[in-house]
């Protein structure tokens, strides 16, 4: 527990201090939008690439392991339909309610993982998001297509925003690289070293920034059934299935890490460009980050 704890307090510190750094406007407001598409582009790829190219990789329950967590987020999706079907939103808030149910933070996740579970766990996240977020993009268009209309949702929409998403692009480099045998020259595998290290820092800082305190509407019961179904839910079904397909201590602590992750920023993006409520998104967005430490400490505690 001590060492969840020493994992988590330097992730969520530095949180807060990119919150701390928007409020004093430091070094600018529009310094942190340039930040964040340099570590989206740049950094976080580097960092994946380096770590997959680089990793023993085991095939061992990696199908089972892959399917705890797709099977998770889709049935976590199901119960919300259901519930939506009972109680009834309209539907740019019920699509912002989808998106903060079952999308998680790229950076809050490599970051913990990596700082609980060592090497070992960063690759074995970054196996998770090879696969959950072109997944989870589909799933979340899908939505926004069955209960919003809009001219901008295709299957060319769709497949644009999966193939061009440098995080999956990174992966599968990453991962081809490691398959193939391939090994870099000393100069670049030092150089995606050093751009990796900056990675998660830049990413976390800019989670903070993202923050948007004063917009949060904490009576709103969309919020409340999309941060139910993220933080307890969804680390309900990937336990349970992670103990089906007989999964390993490791694996199942990644996975209960990953469902119990806040919702992604990049989800205020999809709901801006596609109608959804982005006021609710910015809500769910900003309250999930903020408690979520509370439930990982939680859920890790009464899981593993």
């Amino acid at each position: 527990m001590e060492h969840i704890f020493s994992a988590l307090i330097p992730v969520f510190g530095l949180i807060l201090i990119g919150y701390f750094f928007k409020r004093i406007k430091f070094p600018s407001h529009e310094f942190w939008p340039q930040a964040d598409k340099l570590t989206y582009y740049v950094l976080m790829p580097s960092l994946l690439i380096y770590k997959l190219s680089n990793a023993s990789l085991s095939s061992s329950n990696s199908l089972g392991f892959i399917l705890s967590a797709l099977l998770a987020i889709f049935f976590t999706m199901i119960i919300l339909i259901i519930v939506n079907k009972i109680r009834p939103t309209n539907a740019p808030a019920f699509t912002s309610v989808i998106q903060g149910g079952i999308r998680f933070n790229t950076y809050v996740f490599l970051a913990l993982s990596g700082a609980i579970f060592g090497n070992d766990g960063l690759v074995l996240s970054a196996i998770i998001l090879t696969f959950a977020i072109p997944f989870i993009n589909i799933l979340c268009i899908t939505i926004f297509a069955l209960y919003i209309s809009n001219e901008k949702l295709n299957f060319l929409y769709l497949l644009k925003s999966i193939i061009t998403n440098p995080l999956i692009i990174a992966c599968v480099i990453g991962g081809s690289i490691n398959f193939l045998g391939i090994h870099f020259p000393l100069v670049i595998n030092n150089t995606l070293e050093i751009l990796s290290k900056a990675a998660l820092p830049m990413g976390l800082l800019s989670v903070g920034f993202g923050l948007v305190i004063k917009e949060i509407k904490s009576s709103k019961s969309e919020l409340i059934i999309s941060s139910v179904a993220k933080h307890l839910v969804m680390p309900v079904f990937i336990y349970i299935f992670g103990k089906y397909f007989g999964l390993d201590e490791m694996m199942i602590s990644i996975l209960v890490l990953f469902a119990v992750l806040p919702t992604a920023p990049s989800s205020f993006i999809l709901a801006r460009q596609l109608g959804g409520d982005i006021g609710l998104m910015s809500s769910i967005i900003t309250v999930q980050t903020l408690v979520s430490a509370l439930f990982i400490i939680l859920i890790l505690k009464f899981f593993i």
